[in-house]
């Protein structure tokens, strides 16, 4: 068993830590100051352009298979990678990646959907989630009826992360609400078919979209993989979001601790720097154990799917634990920086908007633990089983 990384791992990371370093942490102060004036982070130039530089660095498709043109590094990897970039908040994402059910479009769709996502000519958004459906899938309201060699889809989705920039959404709709929730079906949906996005504003940089769908009509040959087929393709796609919430938790941990760590030993109160205080050292201590038990876990939940298992209990626990630790250790390096660290000056309580989401999107707190104990309850997992 080696729980170390390889030399050619430790090589990229080292890469993309250079590059996130190079590149994207001195645009910070840029990022800060749009978000206090209420203007976009980056403009979509300079995103491209970011994006350019990495391709030209050799991250592109960093875990889309070879034969589309990717670096098909693994999951454990690409956890590494979203750990490393998650220590900025400057938006960004290595370009050459589509979502993973699109995988599963036959050849026809794959030629006109999954090729330009990872060629970044077009943007795609997943929609589920509704005002009356969240993570209860049973409660889908949307529709979609056959009529001839069409289906005609009605209803709305909300919180679609992407949906205002989307060029097409992979949509799931009842086509037999006789089956319950697995008499759904995942459609291929361009916007030019008619549905519109709505902008929605949160208390953090996430800007998802409501998306209305009113009589928009949809050709049979747009069905992504098969009729009533919908729920496992949705399953699968949050299955494989779950972790990541996790990798990311762990980017921002890192880079905000380390902060707490440096600002303490410059802090000085009644004539001592405020790293000797026992209160201090404590809070530091406490959040690095939280850090690292949240890094094996989601490296865990990325190393079962590398070997082809199934890993959506260990994705669940990655999530649930990760994105809590995240929310624990941003509050602990927020109330070592003091006031400072409760200003717009600072990054914290950016990130503190931020962590805040990660306990809700891709699954509640809720959601992962009856999960967890429903797969403990009913014996599909055994306490003590090496997994």
């Amino acid at each position: 068993m080696d729980l170390r990384l390889s030399d050619e791992q430790r090589m990229v990371q080292r890469t993309i830590r250079q590059f996130v370093e190079k590149e994207l942490m001195p645009l910070e102060n840029e990022v800060l100051r749009n978000d206090r004036e209420g203007k976009p982070s980056l403009s979509p130039e300079k995103l491209k352009e970011l994006q350019l530089k990495a391709k030209e660095a050799g991250f592109w498709g960093i875990n889309t298979p070879a034969e589309y043109g990717g670096a098909d590094l693994g999951q454990v990897m690409m956890a590494i990678v979203l750990m490393e970039t998650a220590k900025t908040f400057v938006p960004f994402q290595f370009g050459g990646t589509a979502d993973n059910i699109l995988y599963y479009g036959n050849e026809e769709q794959k030629k006109k959907y999954l090729i330009p996502t990872i060629n970044g000519e077009k943007k795609s958004c997943f929609a589920m989630t509704e005002p009356g459906a969240g993570s209860d899938t049973r409660n889908i309201k949307t529709t979609a009826v056959k009529d001839g060699n069409e289906w005609v889809i009605n209803g709305e989705k909300i919180f679609i992360t992407g949906g205002n920039e989307a060029d097409f959404v992979m949509v799931i709709a009842v086509t037999d609400k006789e089956l319950g929730p697995k008499g759904v079906t995942c459609f291929l949906v361009d916007r030019d078919m008619g549905w519109r996005s709505e902008y929605i504003h949160t208390m953090g940089d996430w800007g998802p979209a409501s998306l209305i769908f009113d009589n928009v009509r949809v050709p049979e040959e747009n069905i992504l993989g098969e009729v009533n087929g919908g729920y496992k393709l949705g399953l699968e796609w949050i299955g494989n979001a779950r972790w990541i919430v996790g990798a990311r938790a762990v980017g921002m941990a890192e880079r905000a601790l380390q902060m707490a760590i440096d600002y303490s030993k410059e802090r000085y109160t009644f004539g001592k720097p405020i790293a000797d205080r026992q209160a201090i050292q404590w809070m530091i201590a406490d959040a690095a154990v939280d850090l690292e038990a949240a890094r094996w876990l989601v490296l865990n939940a990325a190393y079962t799917l590398d070997i082809g298992e199934d890993n959506r209990h260990l994705a669940s626990i990655a999530k649930l634990y990760g994105s809590n630790m995240g929310n624990r250790v941003i509050d602990k390096v927020l109330q070592i920086h003091g006031g400072m660290g409760y200003t717009k000056e600072m990054p914290f309580e950016k990130w503190y908007r931020e962590a805040r989401l990660w306990r809700i999107y891709d699954g509640t707190d809720e959601i992962q633990r009856l999960i967890i104990s429903r797969n403990l309850l009913k014996g599909n997992v055994k306490i003590g089983d090496f997994i």
